[in-house]
């Protein structure tokens, strides 16, 4: 027996009971007719996005994000995940949740609204951080959405998450594959932008084998945070790229400045790195911080608290974005990551697995696709063949351990995609398109944005949830008013003092 299916056996019950899971979903507001933007402010039923615990908003006010607890299994997490999707329904009136990962018909870039939150030092300081986010990137780049699934094990110290980690990097081309859906675009996104898309219908533009174009070369991608070579072989190395990505100024950014000649504010600071939540990965190791507390202080005082997935595409054909299913395939996925093998990482392979992100996000569901692996290549298909029958054990052991057969039914299911190339996401996305949509991305999401509001709002919900979303909002905007109460120190201190280096020490 290898060494890690003897790991896997010596795992006890209680351990894996202890596996935890949360999701943050992020979804614009779309008008209910053209497809559009809505530029309405964050409704204030929906309370303040600074302070309410499961309703926010990201980059956009126009953009919102959905919190769930940490939840014991899949089922509980898909659940809270529902009723919050039914209060907000409830709470915007006409207006749409859209269901694809990359965005609904934008205005100019300009003109997409930032999001705020408030008077308060730290409401504005999370205003000018996306302000600087707009100047840096685009605001365009900022709209695109997704799911991030937040994951812990009981027992897990730095050295097993960062282990993970490398692994998860290594592996992440079967998750872009397997759930990526998001291979077609509107035109407006990437207008006036090299982009080497197909044309497909009326201002719409794909990837004939793209899995997720958010996970691409157009989505959350950056020329300057290219120059980063961040290392996961241990929490001191991780922590020490960041910091200095964190403190070291950026040619182009002194250029933006940090005040404007107007006297408003352009950006927190001129480094590389505003705030450590602007470093882009599809995976982050993550600890709950404290009040004023920095992450990255956070982070390598108290360790690695669990690890946040986030190269996970909105799931259009799901009401809420995502099922227990695939939750349940990302558990297995995990442990193995942690299970196996992981040697540490080096340049040259931070390099190839950079091209193997973007050749699976373009064309992962091409015939004959290959990827860079140890110094060779290997066919993407077969690569991902040996994982997914690597994962059976790990199945089987959770299944015997929690009760049923759901883990191995999410693993049959992956299988069967990955035998059948058109039943992936991504593939159905354009086959509906073109059949019933005249191969309009637009039409096709607002269609089922829809179709999920409808079936959200056809579930059982008890007024019961309606009250307590109203108390939860009416006490998140009495939150934000005595922050704002509360301040005593003018906002440039308090950035000069949030910024300062040695908050960034353990």
């Amino acid at each position: 027996m290898s060494d890690w299916l003897q790991r896997l056996e010596a795992l006890d019950t209680a351990r894996l009971a202890g596996m935890r899971r949360g999701v943050e979903k992020e979804s614009l507001r779309a008008q209910p007719t053209g497809a559009t933007l809505a530029l309405t402010p964050h409704p204030t039923a929906l309370g303040s996005a600074l302070t309410h615990e499961t309703v926010t908003t990201d980059f956009s006010e126009s953009q919102l994000e959905l919190i769930t607890g940490v939840h014991a299994s899949a089922e509980d997490c898909v659940r809270q995940l529902t009723e919050i999707h039914q209060a907000v329904h409830r709470s915007i009136g006409d207006e749409l949740m859209w269901a694809s990962s990359m965005p609904c018909r934008l205005p100019a870039d300009e003109t997409i609204p930032i999001g705020r939150y408030g008077a308060s030092n730290i409401g504005r300081a999370k205003s000018v951080y996306r302000m600087g986010l707009g100047h840096r990137y685009g605001r365009r780049m900022q709209t695109i959405s997704g799911i991030h699934y937040n994951w812990s094990l009981p027992g897990l110290d730095n050295t097993d998450h960062f282990a993970l980690i490398r692994n998860f990097r290594r592996h992440s081309f079967l998750l872009l594959t397997l759930f990526g859906a998001s291979p077609a675009l509107c035109a407006s996104f990437v207008a006036g932008r090299d982009h080497g898309l197909q044309p497909l219908g009326d201002g719409t533009l794909h990837m004939p084998h793209g899995t997720s174009l958010r996970m691409g070369r157009l989505g959350y991608q950056s020329d300057a945070q290219s120059s980063l070579s961040v290392s996961y072989n241990s929490l001191d190395g991780y922590a020490a790229s960041l910091q200095d990505a964190l403190t070291r100024p950026y040619a182009a950014y002194e250029k933006v400045g940090i005040i404007n000649p107007g006297g408003e504010y352009n950006q927190l600071s001129t480094t590389l790195l505003q705030i450590e939540n602007e470093f882009y990965g599809a995976i982050r190791p993550k600890r709950t911080i404290r009040s004023g507390e920095r992450p990255l202080h956070a982070l390598r005082e108290r360790g690695v608290e669990y690890i946040e997935v986030r190269c996970m595409d909105l799931d259009p054909f799901e009401p809420v974005g995502i099922a227990a299913g695939t939750m349940r395939f990302l558990d297995i996925f995990l442990l193995h990551c942690w299970l196996t093998d992981s040697p540490d990482d080096t340049p040259e392979e931070l390099g190839a697995l950079a091209r193997n992100q973007h050749r699976t996000a373009s064309a992962g569901r091409e015939p004959g696709l290959m990827l860079e692996r140890r110094g060779g290549e290997i066919a993407l298909r077969d690569w991902g063949s040996e994982l997914l029958a690597d994962f059976a054990p790990i199945a089987d052991k959770l299944d015997a351990a929690l009760g049923g057969t759901p883990y191995r039914e999410a693993l049959a299911l992956a299988v069967e995609r990955w035998s059948a190339p058109d039943q992936l996401p991504s593939a159905r996305v354009l086959a509906a398109m073109k059949a019933r949509h005249a191969s309009s991305h637009l039409d096709f999401v607002a269609a089922q944005s829809v179709i999920a509001r409808r079936e959200v709002l056809a579930q059982p919900m008890s007024e019961a949830l309606m009250e307590r979303f109203a108390k939860s909002a009416q006490n998140s905007l009495d939150a934000q008013a005595a922050i704002e109460a509360a301040d005593t120190m003018d906002f440039e201190s308090f950035r000069q003092r949030y910024l300062e280096p040695t908050q960034l020490r353990g």
